[in-house]
């Protein structure tokens, strides 16, 4: 499990792109915090599932050999999850270090802050 900040994910992309991999996003927030705020990465695939429910359903939802990025909205449950996909044997989690918030303020102001 790694960290990675806002700031340099489009190089992260980039990079898995010219190995021919196909990441995805795992957004561990709550349905109204998604309704309220979203991320939508080019040619990345972008799953919901809130953190309470990582445990039952990511298995039968998610690519253990697929590289896949964590986001929350400040960084810490999404710390968690990755840190329990991690244990659970998926070798490419990235934690996105700041959440939602952090894209916000250095990314991407049009996405809404709350």
């Amino acid at each position: 499990m790694q960290q990675v900040a806002v700031r340099d994910i489009a190089a992260l992309l980039d990079t898995w792109r010219g190995q021919g991999l196909r990441p995805a996003l795992l957004d561990v927030r709550e349905a109204w915090e998604v309704a309220t705020a979203s991320l939508s990465l080019p040619g990345v695939e972008t799953r919901c599932i809130p953190m309470q429910q990582v445990p039952a359903r990511h298995a039968g939802e998610l690519d253990a050999a697929q590289p896949l990025l964590v986001l929350c909205h400040h960084g810490m449950r999404s710390l968690q999850v990755a840190m329990y996909l991690d244990g659970q044997r998926y070798p490419h989690v990235y934690n996105i270090a700041g959440g939602i918030d952090a894209w916000s303020r250095v990314v991407d102001p049009t996405v809404p802050t709350y």
